[in-house]
């Protein structure tokens, strides 16, 4: 039964690890996108989905994955905000959306991080790129490996920024695009504290930046992410917002216009808000377990905390049962799965979260035993 649920638990890490498709409401809107997906990222289900594995241009909705290894790298110390760095001509020679920047221009990261995520620049990127890995081309390296570890097997990138004029196989589908997208706002929710900026300024305000994502002035409850558009792309969005903690990622790529793409984003992020909503339960522990044979007469007990995508309005049924045995036999492991705590709704069982010894507990030895056989004795004499 111990390895049983050992497996179990692992099968349930993986799956959770990206999305899945489930069955959904029936989305009764028509999209003149090539592709889409809309996703809860919490839990990883698609509630909606069109050609979602096709390969395509996504134009800057790329620098979703450059955001992705920046802030990796600020979280690991390897970048400070407060870092100046040095503009290379080639950063400043990119073309499309740009700040302008300069060859020999100091800028702090946080400046040409705020560029980025809001005006879209792509010299920016690149110089942040180059900060980095040395070169544009090695930090492109690491896209596509960061890409591969994530699971997005139908992206190959070519580039930093997106831009495509030389790009031959600079692609990605609207299902990876969601992946990188989940995994930056999940694993670095700090980016939400830029992308929701509609407007903000540079070199001391004497340059303006404003949000190349419409919707955060327009669309309640958007909180990021990122926009893109060129001839080969067309208009692609990973558009992400919240309503009432629930979260949802909505990816368009190849629409004809950037007003036709970001109503399609709507009509998909009104879709998962009208017909879904998220149940959460905290994580806890539970005290006071017996356990026979061991070093210690008791253990504790912990378990993570869990979101269950549901159907609107059904989260307040949602009824909670831990299971445990009366009493347990040393040895325990923390890697051992050990009961259970079972979420159902209306009888039928919507998730489970594995509980685990907080601390092992080793099995009483000889020596140890007679020491305390021994200590009672001579309390009793």
């Amino acid at each position: 039964m111990k390895r049983f649920l050992s497996i179990f638990l692992l099968l349930f890490l993986l799956l959770s690890a990206f999305p899945v498709s489930a069955d959904a409401a029936e989305f009764s809107g028509s999209l003149e996108a090539a592709s889409a997906i809309l996703i809860e990222p919490e839990s990883g289900t698609v509630l909606y989905e069109k050609n979602a594995d096709e390969r395509r241009f996504p134009a800057s909705v790329t620098k979703v994955m450059t955001l992705l290894l920046v802030f990796e790298a600020i979280d690991s110390g390897r970048l400070s905000l407060d870092d100046n760095i040095t503009v290379s001509p080639n950063a400043a020679g990119m073309g499309g959306s740009q700040v302008f920047l300069a060859p020999g221009e100091v800028m702090r990261a946080e400046d040409l991080l705020k560029s980025v995520i809001i005006a879209s620049a792509n010299d920016a990127a690149v110089a942040l790129a180059e900060h980095l890995a040395g070169s544009e081309e090695s930090f492109v390296a690491t896209m596509n490996r960061r890409a591969a570890e994530l699971g997005m097997t139908n992206t190959h990138f070519e580039n930093a920024t997106g831009l495509d004029d030389t790009a031959t196989d600079h692609k990605t589908s609207a299902r990876d695009l969601a992946v990188a997208s989940r995994e930056l706002i999940l694993s670095h929710p700090k980016i939400l504290e830029y992308t929701g900026i509609w407007m903000d300024s540079i070199r001391d305000g004497a340059f303006t930046l404003t949000n190349t994502n419409r919707l955060i002035r327009f669309y309640n409850g958007a909180t990021g992410l990122k926009t893109g558009s060129t001839a080969k792309a067309g208009f692609c969005i990973s558009a992400t917002a919240e309503r009432n903690g629930t979260k949802l990622i909505a990816v368009i790529m190849g629409c004809s216009t950037r007003d036709r793409r970001n109503a399609e984003a709507k009509m998909l992020l009104d879709f998962g808000f009208a017909n879904y909503e998220v149940f959460r339960s905290e994580g806890g522990s539970i005290e006071h377990i017996a356990i026979t044979g061991g070093v210690s007469s008791e253990f504790r007990a912990v378990y993570p905390g869990i979101s269950i995508l549901l159907e609107k309005g059904s989260a307040a049924r949602v009824k909670r049962e831990i299971s445990l045995s009366d009493s347990y036999a040393a040895p325990v492991e923390t890697d051992g799965v050990i009961g259970m705590v079972t979420f159902t709704l209306d009888g039928k069982t919507i998730g489970e979260s594995p509980i685990r010894a907080a601390e092992k507990v080793e099995k009483i030895g000889f020596a140890e035993l007679f020491r305390r056989v021994a200590q009672k004795i001579c309390a009793f004499s």
